[in-house]
């Protein structure tokens, strides 16, 4: 048996963005179609031989994408106060997820 079990999901979003303060042209609007990938490990898994249920983790995953779809990324909180960068939306998907 494998010492670590990794699932892999992927959550798809199209949004807008400005990067506040940044020199060149990304500090101007404009738009993403964003592609995040989901990765939960786990060591052991349960009784039927499953880690983590894959539904569940792909329909979180695209819970929180569908917050951010088709909007202004910088009205929404935390990116109201700190710049939408990739990495992070990455710590903002990560935040959501673990909650």
């Amino acid at each position: 048996m494998p010492s670590c079990y990794i699932l892999k999901v992927c959550a798809d979003f199209a949004s807008a963005h400005s990067l506040r303060d940044y020199p060149g042209d990304c500090r101007r609007l404009h738009g993403h179609n964003w592609k995040v990938e989901v990765e939960v490990t786990a060591h052991v898994l349960n009784a039927i031989g499953i880690a983590i249920d894959f539904k569940d983790v792909k329909s979180a995953a695209r819970d929180v994408a569908k917050r951010l779809d088709h909007h202004y990324l910088n009205d929404i909180a935390p990116f109201d106060r700190i710049n939408p960068t990739a990495e992070n939306l990455s710590a903002y998907f990560y935040r959501e997820l673990s909650t």
